[in-house]
């Protein structure tokens, strides 16, 4: 009686082809993250970008900026009491930056450009340094 060996993998081969994916992994992955860092900054800097317009055309509509507490929310649903509101001036509802945090709005006085519209980054508080300092729109208090 003969018998007919399988074509299949060893288990020192499936381990062996297991530890150079592992060290493949390790080389790629720390820089693959790091360029994840980096695109979440991006993200967050493009969709201010894109908000900060929004309240530059809720101010032309309006004549004002929206208010502290108004808020960005200004921007996708008419405040009460506000005449000339043409929007929503967002698509959809206000995005979350890249680490799921809200977006921080502060009207600072009451020119057009006198408001900040931040992200307070990986940390989510204020301050930080690199990846964890606050991304956006900051003018001089």
């Amino acid at each position: 009686m003969s018998y007919r060996f399988s074509n299949g993998f060893s288990m020192i081969e499936l381990m062996v082809v297991m530890v150079i994916l592992g060290l493949i992994a390790g080389l790629v992955g720390p820089r693959f993250f790091g360029r994840a860092d980096v695109a979440k900054v991006q993200t967050a800097e493009t969709q201010i970008a894109m908000m900060r317009s929004a309240v530059n055309l809720f101010y032309l509509d309006v004549g004002r900026l929206p208010t502290s507490e108004e808020g960005l929310q200004a921007l996708v649903r008419e405040p009460s009491g506000v005449q000339f509101w043409q929007g929503p001036y967002l698509e959809d509802e206000v995005p979350l930056d890249p680490w799921r945090n809200a977006y921080q709005y502060e009207l600072t006085k009451s020119g057009i450009s006198d408001f900040a519209l931040y992200s307070l980054g990986a940390d989510g508080s204020k301050g930080g340094e690199e990846l964890n300092s606050d991304v956006g729109y900051l003018p001089d208090k």
